[in-house]
């Protein structure tokens, strides 16, 4: 089965800290724009930042997952192994504050994996993960 991109369109207060965030720190390419909303190349998927005057959630919900209060909602993407270790070193280098360090998420059982949680200049919530095993994504 070969993967579909998503398309996410999500909130944010200012539209040229976004295209900074997006641009310098994850190393997105930045597509079609207009002066309130700027389409990004998030590892080949459609993520659009449209500029709003909504004020930011004071509190997210949390969800315990393996000992860490995980910020729901959250959205990120699967990475391959080394690509994750290289970024994870590269925002940790440019001093990003990380909700969630870099850290092995259910070490030695089912669906281990790599994850990383930080948050966007608006307060949007990603996750960036990876799996030794990348059969494990949807194991049970």
């Amino acid at each position: 089965m070969q993967l579909q991109p998503f398309h996410l369109a999500i909130p944010v207060d200012d539209l040229q800290a976004a295209k900074k965030f997006y641009t310098e720190m994850l190393g997105c390419t930045t597509g079609r724009s207009d002066a309130h909303w700027i389409d990004f190349n998030l590892y080949g998927h459609q993520l659009v930042c449209h500029a709003t005057e909504a004020a930011r959630q004071s509190a997210l919900p949390v969800n315990l997952v393996d000992g860490e209060s995980v910020p729901v909602p959250h959205f990120g993407v699967v990475l391959g192994w080394d690509e994750w270790q290289s970024l994870a070193q590269r925002l940790a280098t440019a001093g990003l504050k990380f909700l969630i360090e870099p850290t092995l998420r259910f070490e030695g059982k089912t669906g281990e994996q790599a994850t990383m949680f930080f948050a966007d200049p608006a307060g949007n919530m990603l996750e960036f993960k990876a799996f030794r095993d990348p059969d494990q994504l949807f194991a049970a």
